[in-house]
């Protein structure tokens, strides 16, 4: 398999942040990653398919993805879009340029942890986007870098207070699951990670942190947002979308090593979370790799 095509992004060393603000018809960038964040914005741009590693959606007229992490492969694609004028706004910055100590201030908590989420991609709601819209609007055409700076601050704040941030990536795809979870759920989720491949019954991983069942389940969603068995599908579904584009097995054989038992219920749960097959899933990426 070819690897992904890792960019060297035109962030400089003295500067904060690179915006630029691109007009076209069409996309033909490759798949690709890069250590940088980057918020990217898409306008009049329906029908684009965009992937941000197992995640695989058609956009709408708005577009706003928030991507951090330099394992994180994404790409935007025409897919059915048939605009004229795509209008990309593209906001690029080092995970650095905060820094530890600033992060660690009330003001900056939400951004904090927005940014660590964003190890997965993060899309935002329409909502989201239109509070920050007139912001953006002219962010790229704005002549003072300062102002520049300060346009990029508010839009990060603003969305980082919004509550309607959905995560893209899987954790099995992209990167495992921050370490400041309480320590029940962590070591239920490295049980998961370590025996995906295997039968995993709620009586067993409830007893495993001391809990009864009852007790285990609702406490498991109350503190993920998701059920116990919605979280293995999705462990279960990551790792088959990572040997997918990483292994040359064929779909059966990655169904029934990453934990399925059908491979029919299996082709179905996937295309229902990943909106294609394993197999159109597998021929995008390979389309989209490119040899570095």
């Amino acid at each position: 398999m070819a690897k992904v095509f890792t960019e060297i992004t035109r962030l400089s060393d003295k500067d904060c942040f690179y915006i630029v603000e691109r007009h076209k018809s069409e996309f033909a960038y490759p798949l690709h990653r890069h250590k940088e964040f980057e918020l990217n914005f898409i306008e009049h741009g329906k029908g684009v398919r965009r992937i941000v590693g197992d995640s695989v959606e058609e956009i709408g007229d708005y577009e706003l993805v928030l991507l951090g992490g330099e394992d994180l492969e994404h790409v935007w694609e025409q897919g059915k879009c048939r605009s004229k004028d795509i209008r990309e706004i593209t906001i690029q910055f080092s995970e650095d340029i905060f820094g530890e100590e600033l992060l660690s201030k009330n003001q900056f908590s939400s951004i904090k942890s927005m940014l660590r989420r964003a190890s997965h991609g993060l899309s935002f709601s329409l909502n989201s986007i239109m509070k920050v819209y007139s912001t953006l609007d002219s962010i790229a055409s704005e002549p003072e870098r300062f102002i520049q700076f300060l346009k990029t601050l508010y839009i990060l704040y603003e969305l980082s207070v919004s509550d309607d941030a959905r995560v893209l990536a899987s954790s099995a795809f992209a990167h495992p699951e921050s370490a400041t979870e309480s320590g029940r759920i962590q070591k239920v989720k490295q049980y998961v990670n370590d025996h995906y491949a295997e039968s995993l019954k709620l009586s067993d991983l409830a007893e495993l942190v001391g809990m009864s069942p009852v007790s285990f389940s609702r406490f498991f969603h109350q503190r993920t947002g998701r059920t116990l068995s919605e979280y293995i599908v999705d462990i279960r579904l990551g790792f088959a979308a990572r040997m997918l584009v990483d292994s040359p097995k064929n779909i059966s054989e990655i169904c029934y090593e990453c934990g399925f038992n059908n491979l029919s219920n299996f082709n179905r749960i996937f295309k229902a979370r990943r909106n294609c097959t394993p197999r159109e899933f597998r021929a995008m990426y390979k389309k989209n790799k490119v040899l570095v």
